[in-house]
Formats: structure tokens, sequence, C-alpha cells
């Protein structure tokens, strides 16, 4: 239960690997039942199809909204394919007042990376949450250079210590590199690692046996943690090659 005048939320953040499980079958209802379960308010998700021919060439960011009861949605695209795209989608059960893809590729990228800015309209005062969904890349280098692309951006950089802020997604950090970075760097806290930042983050990867931290979730303004967990659902260990985690939050007034 939220604190008084605080408005509860929950946050949940996913790699869905296109919908295609660990048993390699595009099974896009597996998704959708984890959704259901967990009842975010709002939900990032990363490596999300549309018009693919591995995911039936559907809008995947549309259909799963759709399915899993979130009237508003983004996507940013940011690898285009033969046939299709994919990249990062945010649902939410909030209005959505904007929506920027944020380039994140930098020379070392593999493949083009990017976080999707959205701004959310949170409760019955209409506050402004500010929400980046990102993915970065597969090298330590990468990443840093990625995280500072996006500390600089006028999107994260013209904001101020009391915007209520979360920066979520899969970063693919084995190492919780990038934990002072965002912590003593640009003054967030985080919900997914201990205090120590090392030595409790939740392993979310691979989903059948979690050995890596990779997806985790960042805050910073008024708001407060009041709850974090990985999905225990035994189906999520087979819908993706990651588990979603879910951090509890109450945005203070």
């Amino acid at each position: 239960m939220a604190a008084h005048g605080a408005t509860s939320l929950k946050v949940l953040s996913y790699n869905i690997h296109r919908a295609i499980g660990v048993d390699r079958r595009f099974r896009p209802e597996r998704i959708i039942e984890i959704l259901g379960h967990h009842d975010a308010d709002v939900v990032l998700l990363q490596e999300v199809d549309e018009g693919a021919p591995r995911s039936r060439e559907l809008d995947l960011a549309r259909e799963l909204a759709a399915a899993a009861g979130y009237p508003h949605f983004a996507v940013g695209h940011n690898v285009s394919l033969r046939k299709g795209r994919y990249g990062n989608a945010t649902l939410s059960r909030h209005p959505i007042l904007r929506e920027r893809n944020i380039d994140l590729s930098v020379p070392e990228s593999w493949i083009r990376r990017g976080c999707q800015h959205t701004t959310v309209l949170v409760g019955e005062g209409q506050a402004r949450l500010e929400v980046f969904n990102l993915h970065l890349g597969l090298s330590a280098r990468e990443r840093r250079k990625q995280v500072g692309l996006l500390a600089r951006c006028s999107e994260l950089s013209g904001l101020d210590d009391l915007t209520p802020t979360i920066v979520g997604g899969d970063f693919n950090d084995w190492r919780s590199l990038l934990w002072p970075l965002f912590t003593n760097g640009l003054g967030f806290q985080s919900a997914t690692d201990s205090r120590k930042g090392r030595r409790r983050a939740l392993a979310t990867y691979p989903a059948f046996s979690p050995q890596g931290a990779l997806d985790r979730i960042y805050f910073r303004g008024p708001l407060r943690l009041t709850g974090v967990h990985r999905c225990r659902l035994h189906i999520a260990r087979m819908a993706s090659d990651h588990l979603p985690v879910m951090a509890e939050l109450d945005l203070l007034p």
C-alpha cells in the first residue's frame, strides 16, 4: 500500500527475445500471460519485433499491449532487418505525453542500440514520470560510451534531481560496472542491486538458471522503493532467455 498521498507504481523490465523462447518457438501468449500475472503500471520491453518473418510479421508491441490490457504504448525501433525491424517498447496503463527514441549507437556497436524516452502522466494529479527504456551493447567499453551518450542527451540532462525518473532495461552489465556511473555520477538509486552494488544484484539471465544481473531498474527523484523481485513463474523460464524484473515504488507528493 502506498504511503499517505503517494501513488504506488509497479515498473517491470523484460527482454522478451522477440517472444521466441528457449525452445525456439514463437509464443507471444507466454509473454502475455507473464505480463498479465504481474500487472505492472509501466512495462519496459526489449527486443520487440515489427514486421519480421520470425515473429509472423506481427507488430508485437501493439499485439502485446492490446492482449495485456495496456491502452498506451510507444515503440523505438533500433535495428532494421532484411524484412521488418525491432527495438524497445514501453507499455503503460497511464497516458504517454511524449516519446522519442535516443540513438545510443557508438563505433564499437555491432548493431544499433537505443533508448526510448517516454513521459508518462501518472495519478490524478497527472504527475510526469520520465521513463528511459534501453538496451545496451555487449562490450564494457561500448556500454560506458552509451551511458555517456545517455547522460549528455537533452532528454536526461535537462531533468533536475526532483523529477521522478526511471532508467531500466537490458544493461548487459555482468559485473555491475555501470552501477557507480548511475549512482555516484547521475544521482540514481538502484532498485535491483544491493547498496554495495555488486553482491546481491538480481540475476535474470539465462532464464532457466539465472547467473547474470543483466536487467536492471534505476530511479531518481521523489520515488521510494517498496519492493523488488524477479519473475518466479515456471513459464518464464521458457518464454524468453531473460527473466522479467519488477520494482514497486511510491511516487511521493
